[in-house]
């Protein structure tokens, strides 16, 4: 069924600014999914903050087109049905949230994605920064390689102090 222009203007204007505000936005094939998976994916964004838009690649250049820093943007890697991916808040979450989910769904493929710059990302980048750890796993390892020199130097004084009561001990005991 055919949309009007007007609801093509409107879903131009609301990809023009989710591209303008987003951080990350990643592009992927969906062909083979039912609406039930469609349901499930659209779920987990939600729970990562993550929007999620299916729109033909014509109006999504177009979108791009009415941005400055999107207009020298490689749009070549648009073509079949994708789905799009958005996030204002954190630069991987499109990806990591589509490359979860397509683990279980091998039907969807990471094709294309676009940083905060207005710069294309290949297939191969996309993936990569898919791998990426979350920026709660990154402050954890942060937190533990601040920690660890503490917590060494707390188990050497705490051994000395046990060894210390143990020879005590052994004094005591030998008299």
């Amino acid at each position: 069924m055919a949309i009007t222009r007007d609801k093509k203007n409107t879903l131009v204007a609301e990809l023009a600014e989710l591209f303008a505000t987003a951080k990350g936005s990643v592009g992927a094939a969906y062909t083979g999914l039912n609406v039930a998976d469609m349901q499930k994916l659209r779920a987990a964004a939600r729970e990562e903050n993550v929007r999620i838009i299916v729109a033909k690649n014509r109006l999504v250049r177009v979108a791009l087109g009415a941005d400055k820093k999107f207009k020298a943007a490689d749009t070549s890697l648009l073509t079949g049905q994708l789905v799009y991916a958005f996030s204002s808040t954190d630069e991987v979450a499109p990806a990591q949230v589509l490359a979860k989910f397509a683990k279980s769904h091998p039907a969807l493929k990471l094709i294309i994605g676009f940083d905060d710059s207005g710069a294309a990302l290949d297939t191969v980048t996309v993936t990569a920064i898919a791998a990426l750890p979350t920026k709660d796993q990154l402050r954890g390892q942060l937190v533990s390689v601040i920690a660890s020199p503490l917590s060494g130097f707390l188990n050497v004084a705490n051994g000395t102090q046990s060894g210390f009561t143990r020879l005590l001990s052994q004094h005591a005991e030998s008299i």
